[in-house]
């Protein structure tokens, strides 16, 4: 039960951005999911390939708007 009370009470303190993301049709997944691809190719590379391979990786995302 505490945790429920808890949860509601956090959800009130930011009631502004919860309503928001009810009622907006905008999301902004499109954009993290693109974030997380760059950083997950980053990481991989990191260490183990020169700049002119991870710019040459990069090119393609450079072309979505």
């Amino acid at each position: 039960m505490y945790a429920l009370q808890r949860f509601a009470r956090t959800l009130q303190g930011d009631l502004d951005a919860v309503r928001n993301a009810v009622i907006e049709p905008w999301s902004n997944g499109q954009t993290e999911g693109q974030i997380s691809r760059l950083k997950t190719m980053k990481r991989a590379m990191y260490g183990r390939a020169g700049i002119t391979l991870l710019r040459a990786s990069m090119l393609p995302l450079q072309t979505i708007n």
